[in-house]
């Protein structure tokens, strides 16, 4: 688009991550006269979240009905799969058990089942013992979700492909530049970084676990804060790889807010078990101790963490022991799969989610963006945001239609 002199409607989005080179692309599609920047700090795309998780192509079970995490999940995930068949890019559609091991995990699957079918989740039926060992000859459970359109991709070959489309668009890929803050005016913001200013007439921010940090630089509100939770997986030895066809999970306990360990193949074939969760002690920190202390005292220093920390007491107990034994953290995997018994595991890098926490200590569960004349800023994207990242992308260039028209 371009206005009475000629002069090109300018875009920027800041952060490489799946989900901010989904929505450059997405500008460079609906706007091909437009100009498009996408910026990052890093060497190359996708060096954060969007590198360091399991894979998967989520298909919709957990989420509320008619939240935008369903509602984008169902449609990212079924253009994820016709953007990798075009690209020739993997796409292994392993199916996944959601497995219940008692009565109590058992009405909670319903519940889930619910809500799978409300969100239109192909194929979701509930099964018994028979049809576990049916589709998982090695897994053992009481009754389990069996979720057929799950799939693992390689978000980090799919982020690189988004970002070669906006190249071949004519849009610019400016790595290695840090964005220090950005200064909204009446008719578009100013992009203050490291290598010099750049003007748009809007600008999306998909900053992950730095978001909030930049929101508030460039004059926005503290809250939603990011807590880093880090996430380890672990990849089993070779002789596992064919322990299952497809992914077991356990079913998520309601006063937790995350899933538990669980196995999930690699678009590679390898098997991997984790994550567990537990507070990060940095931001970016993925190998070692990763200890920042301006993380850590971020974290540390906001009353609603330690409200949350209370909340959630058991559960952090429960983590903690998976983090300080490899053990203990196969152990709650061969509940599912006692042939992987005495398996060992190598530890893998570790992935780092941004959850965003709002003021009272609660976590916030959907998506939140939020959104004015000269800015889009993406507050919280966990799981499925990467799913759900072209979906995500639809919505936001959609909302920025429907302002400047």
């Amino acid at each position: 688009m371009s206005d009475a002199s000629g002069r090109r409607d300018r875009y920027a989005v800041v952060g490489a991550g799946i989900v901010g080179a989904a929505i450059a692309r997405e500008l460079t599609k609906r706007m091909p006269a437009a100009s498009v920047t996408l910026i990052d700090k890093e060497r190359e795309p996708a060096a954060h979240q969007t590198g360091h998780n399991s894979g998967v192509v989520h298909a919709g079970l957990y989420y509320e009905p008619g939240g935008l995490k369903a509602r984008l999940c169902r449609r990212g995930g079924d253009l994820l799969k016709s953007f990798c068949a075009e690209k020739a890019l993997p796409y292994l559609e392993c199916g996944k058990l959601v497995v219940a091991l008692d009565a109590t995990e058992e009405q909670r699957l319903q519940e889930i089942f619910r809500r799978a079918q409300a969100n239109g989740v192909p194929g979701v039926e509930l099964i018994g013992p028979e049809g576990i060992r049916a589709i998982e000859p090695n897994a053992v459970g009481r009754a389990a979700l069996h979720s057929p359109a799950t799939a693992v991709v390689d978000y980090r070959a799919i982020t690189r492909a988004l970002v070669d489309d906006v190249r071949a668009a004519g849009g610019t890929v400016l790595l290695e530049t840090t964005v220090e803050r950005i200064e909204r005016g009446t008719s578009g913001a100013i992009v203050h970084t490291s290598r010099g200013e750049i003007a748009a007439d809007h600008v999306v921010v998909c900053a992950g676990v730095q978001s909030d940090r930049l929101a508030h630089r460039s004059g926005g509100a503290r809250d939603p804060r990011i807590v880093p939770f880090f996430g380890q997986y672990f990849l089993l030895d070779s002789a596992y790889r064919d322990v299952l066809n497809g992914l077991v999970y356990p079913v998520p306990d309601p006063r937790y807010p995350f899933l538990g360990v669980h196995l999930t193949k690699r678009f590679d074939g390898e098997m991997t078990v984790g994550p567990n969760a537990f507070l990060s002690l940095s931001r970016e920190g993925y190998r070692g101790l990763g200890l920042s202390p301006r993380d850590l005292a971020e974290t540390l220093t906001t009353a609603a963490f330690w409200r949350f920390a209370g909340q959630n007491a058991p559960s952090a107990v429960r983590e903690a022991r998976t983090v300080l034994s490899k053990r203990f953290f196969l152990r709650q995997a061969e509940r599912y799969v006692p042939a992987m018994a005495g398996a060992d595991a190598t530890r893998l890098t570790r992935g780092i989610r941004a959850q965003a926490m709002d003021g009272t200590g609660r976590l916030l569960d959907d998506f939140a963006i939020e959104a004015d004349a000269a800015t889009t800023q993406v507050r919280n994207a966990p799981s499925p945001g990467a799913t759900s990242s072209l979906a995500i992308a639809e919505h936001i260039v959609d909302g920025i239609l429907a302002r400047v028209r």
